[in-house]
């Protein structure tokens, strides 16, 4: 899982990443392909 400062370009690099907020933390995920996943915060 990368850490970055900016998700905006991890955001649109797959149509089907989502953003979601949990304990205080942004992350990306992607249910088709589980590899692509980044946190923020």
């Amino acid at each position: 899982m990368k850490v970055v400062n900016s998700l905006k370009t991890l955001k649109t690099r797959d149509r089907n990443n989502i953003v979601v907020r949990r304990k205080g933390r942004v992350y990306v995920l992607n249910k088709i392909k589980k590899r692509m996943k980044c946190r923020q915060g």
